[in-house]
């Protein structure tokens, strides 16, 4: 048997799943810049086509957990109201169809950032964002 019948196949398939594997990235990429640039630009329908329909966000206040649905949320992004919030993918971690991406989003007023950590899946043949957890810090004034 010739080394070429062994390496050309397995080269082949390491080279079909790394191209498979940047193509998940570059799509949960693209998710998470749909919710991202979608709440900045004031386009609710790209937010919409992020997040799962029964996507809900959480966080705490005052030690209790809060809870806000996805929907509501969509619904107060304003068409075309763009705001001054400034986001940023920090991180991507995923296996198979299950992600999870962090995100940082400066706000100019209140002076705040806010960290989320968002959940993934891909189903149908598209990454959804499942799920929302968030909190913020406040910045110092100038």
């Amino acid at each position: 048997m010739s080394i070429y019948k062994i390496i050309i196949p397995a080269l082949l398939m390491f080279g079909i799943q790394n191209v498979k594997a940047q193509t998940d990235l570059e799509a949960i990429t693209s998710t998470l810049l749909d919710y991202l640039e979608g709440t900045a630009n004031g386009e609710p329908e790209r937010v919409k086509s992020a997040f799962h329909d029964d996507l809900n966000l959480y966080s705490v206040a005052n030690d209790t957990l809060q809870v806000w649905y996805g929907q509501d949320y969509v619904g107060g992004i304003k068409q075309g109201k763009k705001s001054n919030r400034i986001g940023r993918i920090v991180s991507i971690d995923y296996e198979n169809d299950a992600a999870i991406g962090k995100i940082e989003i400066m706000m100019p007023g209140p002076k705040r950032i806010y960290t989320d950590y968002l959940m993934l899946l891909k189903y149908q043949g598209r990454w959804k964002i499942i799920h929302k957890s968030f909190t913020y810090v406040n910045y110092p004034s100038d």
